[in-house]
């Protein structure tokens, strides 16, 4: 699942996402508004963290927006404000459930199990490449009809190449979708994991999946 962070606060924003990848989330972060409505209108996310104070436009004004045009992503809105006025205004607005700061990781994760079980979202499709499929709703990667045992970077990883078929995804992408903002460049951990997701991709298999850019870095072909 892939998670949009909207969190001006940069070490709030860094724990939440450091905890989301350790449970295994694909997480983008914005720091605004604007940038946050951007992000939403653009791209499919399965839930959406949206803080209330943000530059250049409001958490309540991004969500207003959003709503206005039909997206219907889960919006967990996470903030300071803990007024009941506060609560009834993000709920009025289209929010699906409201946390306030400070705020327990675990609290966090039980409130984002909940929204998932709901099912309010239409069930993310299916990511397809030749042979090869990912099931963001199960986590479940299989090739030829053959499920492959991934771990949660593995997983991670493979998603994130998924979503980007045919582009390059480089190691920076990578090392900060996967491991966080802190990943240290000059790490082999990229390349010892892309090794063993070729031994379960493409290890018998006449065609290769997984294709290395020199210098650059992965992308998948079918």
């Amino acid at each position: 699942m892939t998670v949009l962070i909207v969190e001006d606060e940069k070490d709030i924003a860094s724990f939440i996402e450091r905890g989301l990848h350790m449970e295994g989330f694909a997480t983008e972060v914005v720091s605004d508004g604007e940038a946050a409505l951007d992000h939403i209108e653009s791209n499919d996310y399965d839930l959406v963290i949206l803080d209330l104070m943000l530059p250049k436009l409001s958490g309540l004004e991004v969500l207003r927006a959003v709503r206005d045009q039909g997206i219907s992503t889960p919006v967990l809105i996470l903030t300071a404000r803990t007024t009941v006025e506060d609560r009834v205004a993000g709920l009025d607005q289209g929010a699906d459930d409201y946390l306030t700061k400070p705020f327990s990781f675990d609290e966090l994760m039980a409130r984002i199990r909940a929204l998932t079980r709901r099912g309010q979202k239409i069930e993310p499709n299916i990511l397809t490449v030749g042979e090869l499929e990912l099931n963001p709703a199960t986590r479940e990667v299989s090739r030829a009809g053959k499920m492959l045992p991934l771990t949660k970077k593995e997983y991670a990883i493979m998603e994130l190449l998924m979503r980007n078929t045919d582009r390059v995804c480089t190691r920076s992408m990578i090392g900060e979708h996967v491991w966080g903002f802190e990943f240290d460049m000059f790490s082999n951990v990229i390349d010892v994991h892309i090794a063993r997701l070729r031994r379960k991709v493409d290890r018998g298999y006449p065609n290769k999946i997984i294709r290395t850019i020199r210098d650059v870095g992965y992308r998948l072909q079918a």
